[in-house]
C-alpha cells in the first residue's frame, strides 16, 4: 500500500478532512484573486468564466490528491499542473507563492474560526507541513514562510501590491454564482446552498481584503461570521462520510481498511 505525503498524525491530514474546508476553499479563491498579476494571468489563460463550477471541483481534487493520495499520484498531478503553468507562462515563483500563501491563510483561519481544535504549536506545524504543497508547484522551500509569524510578515509586505481589479471582481461573482450543470441547478438545492456558503466565505475574508473589494462592513460582522462558521461546521458533521470527506480520503481509508489482516 502506497503512503501519501501526509500521515494520519499530520496537521494537514486532519485539517483538510474538516468540514470547514468547504468555506475555506472558496475563501482561498476570493483571496487569491486580489493579486492583479496573478488574476490577470488566470483571466487571460483560464476558462474560469465558462467552467467556474469545474474549476472549483478541480481545485478541491488537487488539494485532496496532494493530501491523501499515494505519493506517486500526487507527484503526477503536480507535474501536470507545473507543465500547464509553464505552457501558459504562469510559472512565476513570486505569483505561485502568493497563490500558496493565500490558500494556507484561508484554510487555517477559517478552520480555527469554525471551531477546529488546534494549538499554537500545531498552527505553526500546519504552515510548516504545507511547504510541501509549495514545493510541488515549483516554489523553493527556502522562499516559503513556514510559521505563523512568517505568514503574517509575508502578508504585511505584500499588501501594497494587492487590489481588487475588474478581473478579481468578475471572478468573485463567478465564485458566488458559478454556472452549474442544469441537472444540479434545477434538481438539487446546490444553487441556494452554494450562494449561502459563498457569502459566508466572503464574510470570512480579512478586513483588509474586504476593504479592497469595497464590500460593506457592519458592526459585529466578524462575531456573526464566526458563529455562522461554527454552526455550519457542526451541521456538516451529521452528513455521511462519502458526502462530507474528500473522495481521496474516503478511498485511502477504504484501502487501508481492506489491507488489514482479517482476524481468525
Amino acid at each position: 500500500m502506497s503512503e501519501s505525503y501526509f500521515g494520519k498524525q499530520s496537521v494537514v491530514y486532519r485539517l483538510h478532512a474538516d468540514p470547514s474546508m468547504l468555506v475555506g476553499g472558496l475563501r482561498a479563491l476570493l483571496q487569491q484573486a486580489l493579486h492583479p498579476e496573478a488574476m490577470a494571468g488566470v483571466a487571460a489563460h483560464s476558462n474560469f468564466r465558462e467552467d467556474a463550477w469545474g474549476r472549483l471541483q478541480r481545485t478541491g481534487d488537487y488539494v485532496g490528491t496532494l493530501t491523501y493520495s499515494p505519493i506517486s499520484e500526487a507527484d503526477k498531478l503536480a507535474a501536470r499542473v507545473r507543465m500547464v503553468h509553464t505552457k501558459l507562462k504562469l510559472d512565476d515563483p513570486k505569483l505561485l507563492l502568493w497563490v500558496h500563501m493565500a490558500m494556507v491563510d484561508a484554510f487555517l483561519d477559517v478552520a480555527i474560526r469554525s471551531g477546529f481544535k488546534i494549538s499554537n504549536t500545531e498552527r505553526d506545524q500546519y504552515i510548516f507541513e504545507m511547504v510541501k504543497f509549495a514545493e510541488l508547484v515549483g516554489v523553493p522551500a527556502a522562499d516559503t514562510p513556514n510559521s505563523f509569524s512568517q505568514l503574517k510578515e509575508y502578508f504585511e509586505k505584500i499588501k501594497p501590491e494587492l487590489s481588487a481589479s475588474d478581473d478579481a471582481k468578475r471572478a468573485a461573482l463567478f465564485i458566488a454564482i458559478p454556472p452549474m450543470p442544469t441537472f444540479i441547478r434545477l434538481a438539487t438545492p446546490a444553487a441556494p446552498t452554494w450562494g449561502a456558503i459563498a457569502t459566508l466565505a466572503a464574510a470570512s475574508l480579512p478586513k483588509w481584503a474586504r476593504k479592497l473589494y469595497n464590500w460593506p462592513m457592519l458592526p459585529g460582522q466578524d462575531l456573526v461570521t464566526d458563529i455562522s462558521l461554527k454552526t455550519l461546521r457542526t451541521s456538516l458533521f451529521v452528513l455521511p462520510d462519502f458526502f462530507r470527506k474528500p473522495p481521496q480520503l474516503v478511498a485511502a481509508e477504504k484501502q487501508k481498511s481492506s489491507a488489514k489482516p482479517r482476524q481468525q
